[in-house]
């Protein structure tokens, strides 16, 4: 699938079955990741972790992005909440906006707050 490089996945792409859908619908794929936050590999709450190979094309958009790799990366983030999944690099540089408003004002009351949402869209199923 990934041949000519690593792709990201598209809410109509053809390479996820109906169980990926309803998996990514409730956020069912990211359930495994607890591992590596009881590992302290990972936080609960963080901008969500990159591909190097994405990582470079989105220095190359956007410098500040350096930011963000300051902290641990999380499950759920102020990006996923307020912009959910990226398509695209340029999409990925509009969710790492909300993710440096995370971290100009982490705090406990924010990681609630996140965490709430995050709750309230996977109940929802309005996983992107």
């Amino acid at each position: 699938a990934e041949k000519d490089g690593p792709q990201l996945s598209s809410e109509n792409d053809e390479r996820i079955t109906n169980w990926g859908r309803f998996m990514r619908k409730y956020r069912l794929d990211e359930l495994p990741q607890f591992v590596n936050v009881i590992l302290g590999q990972m936080s609960i709450v963080g901008p969500r972790p990159e591909r190097q190979y994405y990582i470079e094309q989105i220095m190359r958009k956007a410098p500040h992005y350096k930011h963000v790799l300051k902290v641990k990366p999380g499950i759920t983030s102020w990006g996923m909440v307020k912009f959910g999944y990226a398509e695209n690099v340029e999409e990925m540089v509009q969710r790492l906006k909300y993710d440096v408003i995370y971290i100009e004002n982490m705090n406990l009351f924010n990681d609630l707050k996140v965490l709430i949402y995050t709750i309230l869209i996977v109940l929802q199923g309005r996983g992107k």
